[in-house]
């Protein structure tokens, strides 16, 4: 004779509802609180010779206008905000004859260094020289119109540069589109599934009743 067996209730484990909705949501917070998703980024760049520098006489191409940073680093911030608006004005004007000299030292702190880079780089500051702990800050005269220009070897080199900089960025831009679309499937994936868990429990709670 065949036993019959029992017919068992299932059993739904409602609490493991907070750990499927609040779990992702703690690891997403927590993953932006470190930066996990920030994108880092490397600058190049080479230092002269010494010889070279003395060739050329850097520290008496302009009239330099000296910014000090290795003092208290809560009065950083203002500087570097004055520095930015002097490039800017160097680079805008086409002044060749004043220029900016960075001096930097024990006390500077490894952001500010890295934060002088940066500005350099975004206020597209044509030539700059690295010597010992002082940057030198050089713009160039305003180009001549015609018809064809022949470049010498530091222009070539800069254009590329520029031109390798804005592929960079256009391949930045792809990335980050991909990835945010592959970030939405993955989030909707998971919306999904914790509302068809919702619609069961109520459905069961329903029944029960």
């Amino acid at each position: 004779m065949i036993e019959k067996r029992e017919k068992r209730k299932k059993i739904f484990y409602v609490p493991g509802m907070i750990s499927l909705v609040f779990i992702p949501l703690f690891c997403l917070y927590h993953f932006h609180k470190i930066e996990a998703f920030k994108n880092y980024e490397a600058l190049d760049f080479s230092l002269p010779n010494k010889e070279d520098f003395e060739k050329y006489k850097v520290w008496d191409l302009r009239k330099y206008k000296i910014f000090n940073f290795n003092n208290q680093k809560s009065k950083e911030e203002q500087k570097l905000k004055e520095l930015r608006l002097f490039m800017h004005d160097l680079v805008k004007y086409y002044d060749t004859i004043n220029g900016a000299k960075i001096q930097f030292g024990p006390k500077t702190d490894y952001d500010t260094f890295v934060n002088v880079i940066d500005i350099v780089s975004e206020e597209k500051i044509p030539t700059w020289v690295l010597f010992g702990n002082n940057m030198y800050i050089i713009a160039c005269a305003r180009p001549k119109k015609r018809g064809f220009v022949c470049g010498t070897t530091e222009y070539s080199l800069r254009n590329s540069r520029l031109m390798e900089e804005e592929s960079r960025k256009i391949e930045l831009n792809v990335f980050q589109k991909s990835f945010l679309k592959q970030q939405w499937l993955i989030l909707l994936g998971y919306l999904g599934i914790v509302l068809i868990n919702i619609f069961t429990l109520v459905k069961i709670n329903k029944n029960q009743n």
